[in-house]
Formats: structure tokens, sequence, C-alpha cells
């Protein structure tokens, strides 16, 4: 396996990166059966953070800002959490997409025909155009694809910042396609879709002259990205432009875009950032007179009312200032340190436990997926200079201590392991200290009052 993973991430960037652009052909991507389907996204990821580095070292050398580490982490948080659900079943579309396929294909196409990979890449871009575009225009859809938009800057770490809840709510957009293509070549091509996104997340890269007129750019998911009247609801290709043109949701770059969601969250707690829609959508509804206006807050766009359009008044949007101001805490040099540090130790543990995980059992799967999410809770916390935030930080380490003694007691010879006791101990103490303090001050404060 070592060997695999080695060959992968050091021996072939040169096909992981043609893979990034889609650059590859037909023979070398279609698969009889989906076991030999690789998973070309979770291959890429390694190749994903040297991207985001050097993109930062070419924006060091231009002189432009670089991408600040509240949301960079916060994006690629976001991102740990849309995989978890990898941990404990077979994702959403595909399942869906073959259980549909073994019941209602009409006529199956050859899996190693370069018409079947051409065909099922167009089709599969046309079926992204759909769900793209009802993940703006119907609000429930919104409620998981909001995520993405959530980051006020546009990086290639914002390309990371995915959704948990969309996935569940757009394989219905890619039946049709189940009555003739075989899963095998949906799997591949799903994949590639994803993975051409990720590059024109960026505001290096400017306009690449004619290819404009056809692929999906920088410039043209830039305007997608944007909060300006002229950007909203605009733009919604995954490669190929061309169903924007078609459709009439194409908007070129104009003024200087202003990024992020028209109401900005305003915290780094990516909990909240997945399910506030959610549970705004839940309220509002709630509080509706009449089904039919409950319905419409779940079905019709985010910024409908009783009595407005389906899609809601581009005159209710706010006003968008320039420059327009950004959601900031400010954090010492060590807090950002210590925070990319255990979550850098947090994506090593999701490695290990995502080609463990048939062997530990679902349920010690579960218990680490809420480890993960309390972890990430706890860092949002402290980038948000939250009171409670070291408190969880103090248990949290406590927690790994414990979970680390359980199933690995400490030996006296230094050992890697030996290494992370010691970090783990440290900063459980450390935090420990500051919970204390701050409890003791708080007790202070209201006997003087």
């Amino acid at each position: 396996m070592m060997e695999a993973l080695q060959d992968i991430w050091f021996n072939k960037p040169v096909t992981a990166y043609r893979r990034l652009f889609y650059l590859v052909t037909p023979n070398e991507t279609s698969f009889e059966s989906l076991e030999e389907v690789p998973e070309y996204v979770n291959e890429a990821a390694p190749y994903f953070l040297i991207s985001v580095v050097l993109e930062n070292l070419i924006m060091l050398a231009k002189g432009k800002s670089l991408m600040r580490c509240n949301d960079a982490w916060n994006s690629m948080a976001h991102g740990v959490i849309s995989t978890l659900h990898g941990l404990l079943m077979r994702g959403t579309e595909l399942a869906a997409y073959i259980w549909f396929y073994q019941r209602f294909c009409l006529y199956e196409l050859p899996w190693n025909s370069p018409w079947t990979w051409i065909l099922c890449f167009l089709a599969t871009d046309l079926g992204y155009y759909w769900v793209h575009r009802f993940g703006h225009e119907v609000n429930i859809m919104w409620a998981g694809h909001q995520t993405h938009h959530s980051s006020e800057d546009y990086n290639l770490s914002t390309a990371l910042r995915q959704s948990a809840l969309h996935r569940y709510l757009n394989w219905f957009f890619y039946l049709p396609m189940a009555l003739f293509i075989p899963p095998t070549a949906f799997l591949v091509h799903i994949q590639f879709n994803l993975l051409y996104q990720f590059w024109i997340h960026t505001e290096l890269v400017d306009k690449i002259g004619p290819l404009e007129y056809i692929l999906n750019t920088p410039s043209h998911h830039r305007v997608h990205h944007g909060r300006n009247p002229y950007c909203i609801d605009k733009n919604y290709a995954g490669v190929l432009i061309i169903w924007d043109r078609i459709f009439g949701t194409f908007e070129p770059e104009g003024e200087k875009v202003v990024y992020g969601l028209v109401h900005p969250l305003e915290t780094w707690d990516p909990i909240y950032g997945q399910f506030c829609q959610l549970i705004h959508i839940i309220r509002t509804a709630r509080q509706m007179d009449g089904w039919k206006n409950k319905l419409s807050v779940i079905f019709c766009g985010p910024g409908w009312e009783p009595g407005r359009p389906r899609l809601g008044l581009r005159e209710d949007l706010p006003e968008v200032k320039l420059p327009a101001k950004k959601y900031n805490c400010n954090l010492p040099c060590w807090g950002n340190l210590y925070i990319w540090t255990h979550f850098l130790l947090l994506l090593s543990a999701n490695v290990v436990v995502s080609s463990i995980k048939k062997s530990v059992g679902p349920v010690n799967v579960l218990m680490y997926i809420l480890f993960v999410l309390f972890s990430l809770t706890s860092f949002g916390a402290l980038y948000d200079n939250k009171s409670y935030g070291r408190a969880m930080e103090f248990l949290r380490c406590f927690i790994c201590l414990a979970a680390g003694h359980m199933f690995h007691p400490m030996e006296m010879q230094l050992t890697w392991q030996t290494v992370l006791y010691a970090m783990y101990f440290v900063s459980a103490l450390f935090w420990g200290c500051l919970t204390l303090s701050n409890f003791q001050f708080r007790v202070y404060k209201k006997k003087v009052q």
C-alpha cells in the first residue's frame, strides 16, 4: 500500500496534474468494473495542498496578499467534513446511480468505447450545470451549496470548501444518464468534473484567450463566487461554459468582484457554516402561515418572501461597498501555528482511519467522526476568540491522551507515539492552565461587582 501511495504522490506528478485539468484519454480512464476505477479525488489530495503552497509562493513573489490562515483553515475544515460520510457509507450519487441503472437501463453502451466516454463527459457536465443551478435557485439545495460560497477570499483553498449536505440532494439530476451509460463511466467523469473545478479557484490567472468561449475559467468562476448584483445566479458551469451561454446564465467578468455570501456568516465555526442555512429554512418555514408559504420557503429561491417572485428581487440585495470589509479575528502567530499543526495531525489520522476503517468497525469509526467534528469546532472557537474555546481544546487534548493510552500504552523509549504523547500533554496542560485562570478571573470579577 505504501509503495502505491509513494508511486502516486511522488513518482507521477505529471499524471496527477493532467488529471486536475481533465487532460486524460478514454483509453486510460475506461474501466469494466467499479472496483477498477481509481479514487482520483483522494489520490489528488496531496497535489491540492502542494498547489495551495505554490499559489502562495507566486503571490509572495508578485507582492500580492497571501491567503489568510483562518479562511484557508476554514475551507479545509469544510473539506474534511464533506468527506467524513465516506468512512461509513458509499457515495449517495453512485449508490443511486447503480440502483437506477440495474433496474431501468434501456440500452447498455459499451464501457470501452471512446464515444461512450465522450457522451458521458458531456452528459455529466450538463447534469452538473443543472445540479449547480438548482443549488442556487432552490432553497433546500442552497442549504448545502452555500457552504462553498461562504469564503470571502478566492484562492485554491476555497475550492476545498465543500458541503456535507449537497451530495444527498444532487443525485437525482444524474439518473437519466443511467438509462444508457455504465456506472463505471459515470464514476470516472463525476470525479474528473470535480477535479477540474479546483484550478479555476484563483485570482492569479486572468483570461485565457479563445478558450474563454468554451471552457469554464478562473475569470468566469470568479463572477460566480461574487456577491455583486451582476454576479448573482450566473456562470453555473463545471467544465464547459457553453451551457451558461445556451441557457442564458452567462456573465463576463466586469467590475471588481466581492466574494462571499450576500449575508456573511461572521464565524469560523465549520459546523455552523455547514448547517446554518438548513436551520434558517426550518425556522422560517415554521413561522410561515399556510402550507403554500411553508413549501415555498423550501423550494423557492433563497431570496423568496411572500409576495415576491420565485427567486426574489435583485432590489432586495444589500449594497456592496468597496473596499469590502472581511470578517477577521486576529490570532497571534503561535495560535495559527498551533491550530495548523494539530489540524495537520488530524488530517494524518484521517488517512490512517480511511485505510483501516473496515477492520476497526463502524462504531469506532463513528466515534472517530464525532471526535473530528468536536476538534474542528474547537479550532473554530479558537479562531473566533470564543472564551469556551480554551476549555474545548483542553478537553480535546485530554481525550487524545486517554484514547492514545487505551490503544497504545506509552513506552519509555523515544518513538513517534512518545513525541505525540508529550505534545498533547503539554497542550492539555497549557489550555488547562488558561481555562483555570480564565475561570478564576470571572469569579473574581463577579465578586468585585
